[in-house]
């Protein structure tokens, strides 16, 4: 059956042209007289094309005057477009500047974005005219590329047109379109990015070096221009825009490391986007490691044209601030945890071990020194043989120690040690006040002989400066990224869209201010959520780094809890949910036994009948026996497991020292069972006394007790399975005779089917046999049916003639002789008469037996 012919898909009032038919020949037709031209390709019976058609008659409504849209039917199989094009997926956009394309858009299918594409395809230079819209395109997150050509000597001067192309090459390349061409043709503003000739190409980067297209190592052609410019491009911020389709996208991105995803609504043609200003400068000031200059010296020129640049009016202000330290100014520098002085304390001693130079040398401004692996590694020797003098010191301010090294007499060692307690969030939130105005301490310490601090291993962590950063303005975490090895790799995902990814990671379903961001570091299996009742600005994202970068970070991991069923009161197995795991395990006085397991699980599901009769064993009172679902649930790393099925068991008032049952050992009820006593009645480290000992006593009396109780009702049970078992015995025995007496039954049948087969065989022959023989019968009572006809008709002659004979004899007038031959010829007539009847009724009599011997014959059948 042939298809139906296409119809209109856009409206005819649309201003997008519909080719419904397919004619891709005469959409070509059409571009050229368009500067800028859009094929949407679609298919009639796709759903996306039926709601992205309504978003490209948007886009149409504000850019038909300058654009030319056209629609075309890329499924109709006589069209040419369907013949010519192979699309795997519908829809799809292209688009063309002149005789530039195509270049297909893989953005969100939405009329915000596709209208921002589509403006970047129309003016792909922007024009910068002065030094504040250079100020401007420069301050952008995203990389610029400044293009100088002096239009005085001719309309288009040499490079302009490749320059051109080149930012069209990059949209192709790059559908987002990260990277942002300008073009400047005034001298005066091209000096200050130092162009001089006309052609030159300017790369701009925040935090590296900016770059100077290479002429003379490159040819210049817009190819080569694209690509130099996306393999040296900086990228702060990523955005991150999942197609909706089976991608690696996001799992490719968090295998980098750490990565801070933030979720904002975001309009692309809005002008002003303040959220993501200052999303940006927290950025840049993260990622800026180079602190003896100001994270942007060109932008700083450029904004304050008068004033010298900052690294250029005092490059020792901030050296001779260090001067009481005798520091330089790039000190390499490690972070040293002590461990507990005392089993019982919660604190730490925390040294910031630096290594300086007597004389004071100060590196110049191009080559900065680098911190030598073996240089630190000295240095820890030398700190290990007078690390005693530090465990003891307890002061809320930094006190800092200078010791001389053992292999070097040019440089010495600086320790600056504070003491702080596990959670470090205290000392950290007053990080800048202390480290600002530090009240710093040199002191001599004493040896003191302690044979436990002595044998103690200090703990080497990130690399994290706890000596004051007299260089750092505005933020604290400004090179941050630089100086921790938790790094964090920044994204930006529109709220607007990808609001279903941000619930997954635990933002709130009911919020009207689509605003999140979170921390994912897949390596470590940590995830951390920023809280939502507080706004997302430039500051809380600038502490939620800081707490994540800290050495004792204060953020609390986010777990995925399951959902919370309601069950009986009477369920003897608990279920275990993130929220509720602290208080069953941990607060419960209890002794817990817990079963790890997850759906897809098959052998878990078989431990189950075990655990309910285990439950229903132990005292109530005293066990708790539960459960929980690793796939829905997450834990604390601590009490993570990648087996299952895992068992673990909490003993009571001693939750911290929980045991795992043996692998080795077959999961039944007596092993569990003695596992379970063996490990709940470990001595105490203290002496038990007499109460203790009677309170053991009535505890394992009690136990016996209900364990004999629990033994009567397992043998009540045995003898009602073994009484149940022999009347399933006798079933099993009726049910085998009868099948013994049915299966007889089933032969002496199959036996009479067989002899009834045969003697219907045998009727069907004597049928066939009668039936020959009746039609046989049938004909010859044709054939005497034809012969009696054809006496009746001889006998009506006869009639006739002795009808006339008889009027003869009665005539007077006629002679004796006639009468006497007529007397003679009567009696001749007679008797052939009296032969014809004699014949026919034999005849008749033959016809009557023989009917009379086919109706027996009949009757006997």
């Amino acid at each position: 059956m042939p298809a139906k012919l296409p119809v209109n898909f856009f409206s005819t009032r649309s201003p997008v042209v519909d080719l419904f038919r397919g004619q891709l020949d005469y959409a070509d037709h059409l571009r050229q007289d368009s500067e800028v031209a859009l094929y949407f390709f679609y298919a009639p019976w796709c759903g996306q094309s039926v709601a992205v058609r309504e978003e490209i008659e948007h886009v149409a409504s504000r850019l038909s005057d300058q654009v030319l849209f056209v629609a075309i039917n890329c499924w109709w199989n006589q069209g040419k477009c369907r013949k010519q094009k192979h699309f795997f997926y519908f829809p799809v956009i292209h688009l063309y500047h002149r005789s530039f394309g195509p270049i297909e858009y893989k953005g969100p299918m939405s009329a915000v974005y596709i209208e921002k594409f589509v403006r970047r395809v129309m003016t792909p230079l922007l024009y910068i005219s002065s030094r504040s819209k250079l100020l401007d395109f420069l301050s952008n997150y995203e990389p610029g590329v400044v293009g100088y050509f002096e239009f005085n000597a001719s309309p288009q001067p040499p490079g302009y047109l490749t320059f051109f192309t080149s930012a069209l090459h990059s949209l192709k390349k790059d559908y987002l379109g990260a990277i942002r061409f300008g073009v400047v043709t005034d001298k005066r503003v091209a000096e200050e990015i130092s162009l001089v000739h006309s052609g030159s190409v300017y790369l701009h980067r925040h935090i590296n070096t900016s770059l100077i297209y290479p002429n003379d190592i490159m040819n210049y052609t817009a190819e080569n221009v694209c690509k130099w410019a996306l393999e040296n491009r900086e990228l702060l911020i990523r955005w991150l825009r999942p197609h909706g389709g089976k991608s690696l996208l996001l799992n490719n991105e968090l295998k980098k490391g750490p990565a801070l995803l933030v979720f904002i609504p975001y309009n692309p043609l809005a002008e002003i986007q303040p959220l993501l200003d200052e999303i940006t400068k927290v950025a840049l000031e993260y990622h800026s490691c180079n602190k003896s200059q100001g994270a942007e010296p060109e932008l700083q020129h450029l904004g304050n044209s008068d004033s010298p640049a900052s690294d250029s009016s005092d490059p020792d202000a901030h050296v001779k601030l260090a001067d009481p330290f005798l520091i330089t100014k790039y000190p390499c520098c490690n972070t040293v945890v002590l461990p507990q002085w005392h089993s019982i304390s919660r604190t730490h001693n925390v040294c910031e071990l630096c290594i300086n130079q007597t004389f004071g040398v100060k590196p110049d401004k191009v080559s900065v020194p680098h911190c030598n692996f073996f240089e630190i590694e000295t240095a820890l020797d030398s700190f290990y043989l007078q690390e005693h003098t530090f465990f003891q010191v307890v002061s809320s301010s930094i006190e800092c120690s200078n010791f001389l090294s053992f292999y070097s007499p040019f440089s010495y060692y600086t320790a600056c040690c504070r003491t702080v307690d596990r959670h470090f969030l205290s000392f950290m939130s007053s990080e800048k006040t202390i480290f600002q105005t530090p009240k710093v301490a040199f002191s001599s310490h004493g040896k003191k002989d302690n044979a436990d601090i002595q044998n103690s291993i200090p703990h080497i962590e990130d690399r994290n400066c706890f000596i004051p950063d007299l260089h750092i303005s505005g933020t604290n975490i400004t090179g941050l990224s630089c100086r921790t090895n938790k790094t964090l790799n920044l994204y930006l995902l529109d709220s607007n869209l990808f609001w279903i990814y941000a619930e997954r990671l635990g933002a709130s379903r009911s919020t009207h201010l689509k605003e999140f961001a979170a921390i994912v570091d897949l390596k470590e299996e940590l995830h951390y959520v920023l809280d939502q009742n507080q706004s997302l600005t430039g500051s809380t994202l600038e502490n939620f780094i800081k707490n994540f970068s800290i050495l004792y970070s204060p953020l609390k991991r986010h777990l995925m809890d399951g959902t919370s069923v309601r069950v009986p009161a009477e369920r003897v197995v608990a279920e275990v949910t993130t929220s509720t795991f602290h208080h069953v395990v941990f607060s419960s006085e209890k002794n817990v036994l817990l079963l790890y397991y997850a759906q897809w699980c098959g052998f878990c599901a078989s431990l189950n009948h075990i655990f309910i009769q285990l439950a229903r064993l132990l005292p109530p009172d005293h066990f708790t026996v539960a459960r929980i679902d690793t796939t829905q649930n997450d834990l604390p790393w601590e009490f993570m497991t990648d087996r299952l099925p895992t068992i673990l068991f909490f003993p009571q008032q001693r939750k911290d020292q929980s045991v795992k049952f043996p692998e080795d050992f077959p999961v039944s009820l007596p092993h569990l069972l003695k596992f379970i006593l063996h490990h709940s009645s470990l001595s105490s480290s203290e002496p038990c006394t007499k109460e203790c000992l009677h309170k053991e006593t009535v505890l394992q009396q009690g136990h016996i007790s209900h364990l004999e109780k629990e033994i009567q009702k397992l043998r009540s049970e045995i003898r009602a399975l073994h009484r149940a078992h022999e009347s399933l015995e006798a079933q099993l025995s009726e049910a085998r005779r009868e099948e013994h007496r049915l299966q007889q039954q089933k032969h002496t049948l199959e036996k009479q089917h067989k002899t009834l087969q045969l003697h219907s065989q045998q009727l069907q022959a004597t049928y066939d046999q009668k039936n020959r023989e009746l039609l046989e019968m049938a004909e010859k009572l044709q054939e005497l049916a034809d012969a009696s006809e054809n006496l009746l008709k001889e006998n009506t002659l006869l009639r006739i003639l002795v009808a006339s004979r008889e009027g003869k004899l009665q005539s007077r007038d006629e002679s004796k002789e006639t009468l006497q031959s007529e007397q003679t010829v009567a009696d001749d007539s007679s008797v052939l008469v009296s032969t014809a009847l004699t014949t026919e009724e034999k005849r008749i009599d033959g016809v009557d037996t023989v009917a009379t011997e086919h109706s027996s014959e009949n009757r006997t059948e």
